[in-house]
């Protein structure tokens, strides 16, 4: 998806370029990350975009607020359902959780968490380990020989 609108009217607000995202849900049936592939478009506080998941493709629409970083829309599956997202964008992508409507799950409402950035940075949620030494001191003993 390309964003219909002048790029003067894209958001400035670096938390919130448009373009290609990365991400991952998370649910408790299905352990893991589960990835998510987004291309989104902020503007004037709207929030539109396509992606793909394990679930399938679908389309995304919502609001942002850049006083307080608050985010929330819908995630409409093609041809299935919808759910519902809102979270935070503290300036390392926006997370928070999800929500699938009771109606669609016979009176049981299942949630979990997300995380996606903008593609390019590092998954915020990685840890890095490094492994640092210091390098022996040099020895100096004298070698006798006999």
């Amino acid at each position: 998806m390309s964003s219909d609108l002048p790029a003067a009217d894209l958001e400035t607000d670096p938390r919130f370029p448009s373009g290609p995202w990365a991400g991952y849900f998370l649910q408790k049936e299905l352990p893991g990350k589960h990835l998510m592939e987004l291309r989104l478009s902020f503007a004037h506080g709207s929030m539109t975009g396509e992606g793909r998941d394990r679930v399938g493709r679908f389309v995304m629409r919502g609001h942002y607020d850049v006083a307080d970083g608050k985010c929330y829309w819908t995630k409409r599956y093609l041809g299935k359902h919808d759910v519902f997202y809102q979270g935070y964008n503290e300036g390392k992508g926006i997370w928070g959780q999800w929500e699938l409507p009771s109606s669609l799950t016979d009176g049981l409402i299942y949630r979990g968490g997300f995380h996606i950035w903008p593609e390019g940075m590092d998954d915020p949620t990685h840890q890095h380990l490094y492994e640092e030494a210091d390098l022996p001191e040099p020895v100096e003993e004298a070698i006798t020989v006999r």
